[in-house]
């Protein structure tokens, strides 16, 4: 590749580390801030976790939408970005989870705006024959910003939210200054509509059967999204704040680094066995997670982040070919955030059921999901090539 479109696609590679580190810090910090400060319900954290995602849902959407419109308005994604780091600072004047949720909302409408438009032009912008790998790469630096941003949480716990809330501000600018630049040097490469031709690029699999499996996904793996998996798993084991928030960041790193060869061989073997094995691995994760001992729990959110991650780069690959390509990448990412949310809400009103008690102690709130993790099965094993 020539020196100025790697160079546009290394910063926005860079972009996804420091903007899921300020993303990263926050997401511990409010969770536990509304469980222990604002005295919560895990119903109230699940809708204060999944307002976020509701919201980013709809304007992941608005955002292809917007973009169709003209290229030159990919800058509002960048903009959107550095409108994060004035939410967060309201965050510390809240004194009701309500009024947590209604900043989580500005903050998901505002990410929605943002992240897929910049995984658009990164997909655009790559080579097909090397996408998902580089689409894989982009996420793996977002995942180890994730894993440091536990950290920093952790080291950071005494400080405070508002103190907190100012690092993360200082990374939600910075995010959006170098997305402005690598959309200066990928600017021509950025074509949001294409032409229908039939000798085009065409996707190798039925986009809207990935729709469809993205959906079923995102519903199974939303308890492992935001601030209810912190709660769940320092409640269920029992374990401190500081510990939970490195542990699941570790997690995420380590599926993130794996995921890579799974986008690697769908790159040079098969996109479909990808997506079979993705959508196995997702199946399973809750069903290993309900089992309250701590093997069981962090190997059932390591495969659901495994699963999840090593789709996300496959996804938008083939979605990127894709003649209205910009909507299709914002639409898989409304479809996963408003799947995400019901997946959410549900874990929330299910956590009530309480636990099941034998040999072992089952979470009922997680195996409320095996209907969904059957259909996720189903949808998958249909799952054929043949273009749009």
């Amino acid at each position: 590749m020539e020196s100025r479109r790697l160079v546009g696609i290394l910063l926005l590679i860079l972009s996804a580390f420091t903007g899921t580190i300020a993303f990263r810090l926050a997401t511990p910090a409010i969770a536990f801030y509304t469980r222990d400060i604002l005295q919560a319900s895990m119903l109230s954290v699940s809708i204060v976790s999944m307002s976020f995602v509701l919201a980013r849902a709809f304007s992941s959407v608005l955002g292809g939408f917007i973009l169709e419109r003209g290229k030159k308005l990919v800058y509002i994604g960048a903009m959107a970005m550095m409108g994060n780091a004035l939410a967060v600072q309201l965050y510390p004047l809240t004194s009701t989870w309500v009024q947590v949720a209604g900043i989580k909302l500005l903050n998901g409408f505002l990410n929605g705006l943002s992240w897929p438009m910049a995984q658009f032009v990164i997909a655009v912008a790559t080579p097909k024959e090397i996408r998902a790998r580089v689409t894989a790469i982009y996420f793996f630096f977002g995942s180890i910003a994730s894993l440091l941003g536990n950290y920093v949480y952790a080291y950071t716990i005494d400080l405070g939210l508002a103190k907190q809330m100012w690092i993360s501000s200082a990374f939600f600018v910075l995010t959006g200054l170098i997305m402005v630049a690598s959309y200066a040097l990928l600017y021509g490469r950025i074509t949001p509509r294409r032409k229908r031709t039939p000798d085009g690029e065409r996707p190798s699999l039925d986009p809207r059967r990935v729709l469809i499996i993205a959906s079923l996904m995102a519903v199974i793996v939303a308890f492992t999204s935001g601030e209810i998996t912190y709660v769940y798993v320092s409640e269920a084991l029992g374990m401190e704040k500081a510990r939970t928030a490195t542990l699941i960041g570790w997690a995420g790193f380590l599926a993130a680094m794996l995921s890579y060869f799974a986008s690697w061989l769908a790159d040079v073997r098969s996109e479909r066995r990808m997506v079979l094995l993705t959508s196995l691995l997702a199946a399973l994760s809750p069903l290993l997670a309900a089992v309250k001992t701590a093997p069981t729990v962090f190997l059932g959110i390591f495969l659901a982040l495994f699963a999840f991650q090593s789709f996300r780069p496959v996804s938008r690959k083939i979605l990127a070919s894709y003649h209205r390509s910009s909507l299709a990448i914002g639409g898989v990412n409304g479809v996963q955030n408003l799947s995400t949310f019901l997946g959410g809400m549900l874990f929330g009103f299910a956590y009530s059921l309480g636990e099941l008690h034998g040999i072992l102690t089952f979470n009922l709130a997680l195996l409320a999901f095996t209907p969904v993790s059957v259909a996720l099965l189903w949808q998958s094993v249909k799952l054929k090539g043949g273009g749009e």
